[in-house]
C-alpha cells in the first residue's frame, strides 16, 4: 500500500496516539511527588512507579513486533489501546483500596498498552502512503508527542498535584486514622480523576479506530529470524555501544524530569503546584530545543551534535548538584534543552546498516527503555541514603558522560555514521 494516497482520517488517528501516550508519559512522571506526599513515602519507594511503568515497555515490546507481524497493524493498535485504556480505569479501584500495589498493577498494565502502541504506530505510519514522504510523515506525527507530554503535565497540574493536601509527612504521623484516611481519600480520587478521563476518551477512539475502515498493513512479507539475527547484531559494535547508550540516555530523562517537582520544591520552598510550572517550562524547551538541533544536523553532524549536547548536560548537571535555588532550577531546566535530540539521534546511529535486521535491532533498542526503571531505582536509593536529591544527580550525570563517550566513538570510528 506504499504506493498509494496517504488516507486522511486513518492518518489523524493514529498520528492522535503519539499524542496520547506522550500525554501518558509525563502525567505519570508527576506521580512520584505525589505519592511521596499522600502515602508519605521515601524516593526510593517512589521510584517503583518508573520501575512498572518501564518495565513494562520491555516485557511488551518483542511480543508487540510478533503480534504486529502475525495479525495487521490496526490489530496491533486496537490491542495496545485496549491495554491503555484498562490500565487507566483500574486507577478507580486502587483508589478505592488506597493501595500503592493496585496503583502499581494500574500502571503495568497501561504502559503495556503504550509499548504495542510505540512498536505498531511508528511503522504503520511508514506504511500509510508513498514510500517518498514516509519519514516526512513520521516526522510530523512525532511532533505531536511532545504535545501530549505537556497537555499530561498540565492536566496533573490542575487535577492532582493542586487538590494535595500540604500536610508534611510529620504531620500526617500525628493526625488520627480518621483525619489521615479522610485527606488521603480525597487526595486518592484526585490521583485517579485524570486517568479515568483519558480512559473514556481512549474508549471514543478505540471504537472509532475499530469501526473506521483503516489501511491493512502488516509484516507479513518479512521473516522474523529472531536468533541468527541477534547473532549478527552482537557483532556490531556500533549498535551494542547504542542500545547501551539508550538504555543510559532513558535512565537520565527519566530521573531528571522524575524528581525535577521534587528539586525545584526543595530549592525554591514551593510546593507540588508551583513546581510543575517549572516542569512544563522544560517540556517546552525539550520541544523548541528538537526543532532547534534538527535544522542544526544540516551544519553539524548528528554523532558529533550528540556528543556536544551530551558534554553540556554533563556541566548543567553538575551545576544542579552544586549550584542553589534558581541558578540550580536553571541548570536542571536546562538539561531538557540537551536531551531533546538524544533518544531519535541514538536510534538513528544505532540502526546505520542493520538491513534485514533491523526490525530486531529496532525492538531491542525499544527495550532498552528499561533504563527508566533501572536507573530511576538508583537514583532513589542515592537521595535516601545521602538525604539530598541534589545529590541523587550524580546518576544522570554519569549517564550523560555515558552518552558523550558514544557519540565520540561514532564520530572516531565510524564517520560514514556520522
Amino acid at each position: 500500500m506504499n504506493n498509494q494516497k496517504t488516507p486522511l482520517l486513518p492518518f489523524i488517528l493514529v498520528t492522535s496516539l503519539f499524542l496520547m501516550w506522550g500525554l501518558a508519559n509525563n502525567m505519570t512522571d508527576t506521580l512520584l511527588a505525589a505519592f511521596k506526599r499522600i502515602l508519605s513515602m521515601t524516593d526510593f519507594q517512589t521510584s517503583w512507579i518508573q520501575v512498572a511503568f518501564y518495565g513494562s515497555y520491555f516485557c511488551l515490546a518483542l511480543p508487540a513486533a510478533l503480534f504486529i507481524k502475525k495479525f495487521t497493524y490496526k490489530a496491533g493498535v486496537l490491542l495496545g489501546l485496549g491495554l491503555f485504556i484498562a490500565g487507566s480505569l483500574l486507577f478507580y479501584p486502587a483508589s478505592k483500596t488506597m493501595v500503592y500495589g493496585h496503583f502499581l498493577a494500574s500502571l503495568f498494565i497501561l504502559a503495556g498498552g503504550l509499548s504495542i502502541l510505540e512498536t505498531t504506530a511508528n511503522p504503520y505510519i511508514l506504511a500509510m502512503g508513498p514510500a517518498e514522504n514516509a519519514t516526512q510523515r513520521l516526522n510530523f506525527a512525532q511532533s505531536f508527542n511532545p504535545i501530549g507530554s505537556i497537555t499530561g503535565v498540565i492536566l496533573s497540574k490542575i487535577f492532582i498535584l493542586s487538590h494535595l493536601d500540604q500536610s508534611s509527612a510529620e504531620e500526617r504521623a500525628e493526625m488520627t486514622a480518621e483525619q489521615l484516611n479522610s485527606i488521603q481519600t480525597a487526595e486518592m480520587s484526585a490521583v485517579m480523576g485524570p486517568y479515568v478521563g483519558v480512559a473514556l476518551v481512549l474508549a471514543i477512539l478505540w471504537l472509532t479506530i475499530y469501526f473506521v475502515r483503516m489501511p491493512r498493513a502488516s509484516d507479513e512479507d518479512q521473516d522474523l529470524n529472531f536468533m541468527p539475527a541477534v547473532r549478527r547484531l552482537v557483532k556490531k559494535k556500533h549498535y551494542v555501544w547504542g542500545v547501551i547508550a539508550q538504555f543510559f540516555y532513558v535512565g537520565a530523562q527519566i530521573c531528571v524530569w522524575s524528581f525535577t517537582i521534587r528539586y525545584v520544591m526543595q530549592e525554591l520552598g514551593v510546593n507540588e503546584d508551583q513546581a510543575s510550572s517549572y516542569y512544563i517550562a522544560a517540556l517546552v524547551l525539550f520541544t523548541v530545543s528538537r526543532f532547534i538541533c534538527t535544522a542544526l544536523m544540516k551544519f553539524i553532524s548528528p554523532s558529533r551534535l550528540l556528543t556536544i549536547l551530551a558534554v553540556l548536560a554533563v556541566i548543567l548537571t553538575a551545576g544542579v548538584i552544586f549550584g542553589s535555588g534558581y541558578p540550580g532550577v536553571i541548570s536542571l531546566i536546562g538539561i531538557s534543552g540537551c536531551m531533546s535530540l538524544m533518544f531519535p539521534t541514538i536510534f538513528g546511529l544505532a540502526s546505520v546498516g542493520l538491513g534485514e535486521d533491523t526490525k530486531i535491532g529496532g525492538s531491542g533498542l525499544i527495550m532498552a527503555i528499561l533504563g527508566g526503571a533501572v536507573i530511576t531505582m538508583i537514583q532513589g536509593q542515592v537521595s535516601d541514603a545521602t538525604g539530598s536529591i541534589k545529590i541523587a544527580y550524580i546518576v544522570p550525570l554519569l549517564c550523560f558522560l555515558i552518552i558523550a563517550y558514544y557519540g565520540a566513538f561514532i564520530a572516531r570510528k565510524n564517520p560514514s555514521y556520522s
